[in-house]
C-alpha cells in the first residue's frame, strides 16, 4: 500500500509493579509520519507504554526501539517532545522562565529560543499569560503550556500522554488542528485517550484494556470488523463485552 518506515518497534513488552502485570505481551509498530492513538480507560496501560516510549521507564521485559535504537537513550531525547499526564512544571517560575529553562535543556539558544517560545505560546493561545506564575495558572492552562513544552525543539516524534484532558473544546479543536499540521510537515504523533471523539481524528488507533493490545487498525477498519457505528462499540465488541 505505501512503504513508510517503522519508527516505533514495540516487541514482546512486558511491565510489572509487584505482581501487578500492568502490560502484557504488547507487540506494535508505529509508522514514520503516523497520528497513532492508544485508547482506552484509565488503568489500561497506555501512559505506562508511552513513558516507556519517551525513555522514562523501562519494560521488565522486552524491548522497544525507536528510530532504531533501543530505549532509553539520551541521544534520543532532542528528537523526541514528550507531554506526561501530570504536568511537569515549575510552579513557582513564571510560564516564561519554565520555557526558558526547558528551551536550554533541549539545546535551543539566543534568538532561535525566543522565537520559538513566542511560537509555542502562540499555538496553544497563551501569549497574554507568558509572565504569569505557573501557580497562579488553571489546570487546563497548565495542560496548554505543557503542551507548548512538549513542542518548543520542534520534535520529530511527538509523545503525548491525554494532550487536552480539562481543555475546553473550542480551544481543544484549534490544538488538534495545530497537530494536524505539524503531522503534514512530517511529525510523528502518538496520543493517548479516552475521548472517542479524540480516537476518530486518529490515522490508525491500538485498543487497549487491562494491559494488552486487543485491536489495531484505522478506526474505519475497526468500525466495519465489528459492524459497529462507533469506535466505543467496536471497543466494547473487541473487548468481548458484547457478542
Amino acid at each position: 500500500m505505501h512503504n513508510r518506515k517503522s519508527c516505533i518497534s514495540i516487541q514482546h513488552v512486558y511491565k510489572k509493579f509487584g505482581k501487578h502485570e500492568v502490560l502484557k505481551d504488547i507487540n506494535l509498530e508505529i509508522e514514520e509520519g503516523e497520528i497513532f492513538g492508544l485508547l482506552g480507560p484509565s488503568g489500561a496501560g497506555k501512559s505506562t507504554l508511552v513513558k516507556e516510549l519517551a525513555g522514562l521507564d523501562v519494560p521488565t521485559s522486552g524491548e522497544n526501539y525507536i528510530f532504531d535504537e533501543k530505549m532509553p537513550t539520551l541521544k534520543l531525547m532532542q528528537r523526541i517532545g514528550y507531554m506526561a499526564q501530570a504536568d511537569a512544571l515549575y510552579e513557582e517560575l513564571s510560564a516564561n522562565e519554565n520555557l526558558h529553562f526547558f528551551a536550554s535543556l533541549y539545546g535551543l539558544k539566543g534568538k532561535k529560543k525566543k522565537e520559538r517560545i513566542k511560537k509555542v505560546m502562540q499555538l496553544v493561545d497563551l501569549s497574554d499569560h507568558l509572565n504569569k506564575l505557573v501557580s497562579n495558572y488553571s489546570g487546563g492552562m497548565k495542560r496548554r503550556l505543557s503542551l507548548a513544552i512538549a513542542l518548543l525543539h520542534e520534535p520529530e516524534m511527538l509523545i503525548l500522554d491525554e494532550p487536552t484532558v480539562g481543555i475546553d473544546p473550542v480551544l481543544r479543536k484549534s490544538i488538534w488542528d495545530a497537530f494536524y499540521d505539524l503531522n503534514k510537515k512530517g511529525t510523528t504523533i502518538i496520543v493517548t485517550t479516552h475521548v472517542m471523539d479524540e480516537a476518530e481524528k486518529c490515522d490508525r488507533l491500538g485498543l487497549m484494556r487491562d494491559g494488552t493490545l486487543i485491536a489495531v487498525g484505522t478506526p474505519e477498519a475497526l468500525r466495519k470488523e465489528t459492524n459497529s457505528e462507533s469506535i466505543e462499540q467496536a471497543f466494547l465488541v473487541y473487548g468481548g463485552a458484547t457478542s
